[in-house]
């Protein structure tokens, strides 16, 4: 009998393991599809960008070097950690951009699930190269900072949000850029 329940456990395991690795071979594919989506939810979150807001055009440099490195896992944990931030600001005071509630709640949706795809497939120990790099954690979060301190300084209005939202798209199109580089 207990023989029978260690069997029955060791196989659970072996499923759930083989599943991940399927769900971590077809990763690419996910990424390009999820990041297709977002940039079409962007696209119908909000309309056409508004004249009032060109005034205020803000240049927030990404560091796109973080997304160089030569190692996949590296790039993947780079993805994962912008993913977060962008999902950090979507998640904030978004009571005056205006925009499709059902699109916003689809695209924090979608990257949610990438975040959390991406957190299972990445191999910890491959990764400590990345990170141990500081300097490239350290100007993705000056950068996403930048983000965020222009939105509190203009007290999340419409501009900034919708300005926020283009970089934003920047971001994802230069993470789709990269996905398809890198696995082809």
């Amino acid at each position: 009998m207990y023989t029978f329940g260690l069997i029955q456990i060791g196989l659970i395991l072996l499923c759930t393991i083989t599943t991940s690795s399927l769900t971590c071979n077809h990763l690419p594919l996910q990424q390009r599809k999820v990041i297709e989506s977002s940039l079409q939810l962007l696209d119908k979150m909000g309309k056409r960008f508004p004249q009032q807001c060109l005034r205020e055009k803000m240049s927030f440099r990404f560091p796109e070097q973080v997304l160089k490195p030569r190692q996949k896992e590296t790039v993947k944990v780079a993805i994962e950690e912008i993913l977060q931030h962008i999902f950090y600001i979507f998640s904030q005071n978004l009571t005056l951009a205006a925009w499709d509630g059902a699109a916003l709640e689809q695209f924090q949706n979608g990257l949610y699930q990438q975040i959390e795809q991406l957190e299972a497939c990445i191999i910890k120990k491959q990764t400590h190269y990345f990170w141990s790099k500081e300097v490239n954690r350290l100007k993705l979060k000056k950068y996403f900072q930048k983000i965020d301190s222009f939105l509190k300084e203009k007290q999340h209005n419409l501009c900034s949000w919708e300005i926020s939202r283009a970089e934003m798209r920047r971001c994802l199109q230069l993470i789709d850029k990269v996905t398809r580089k890198l696995y082809n």
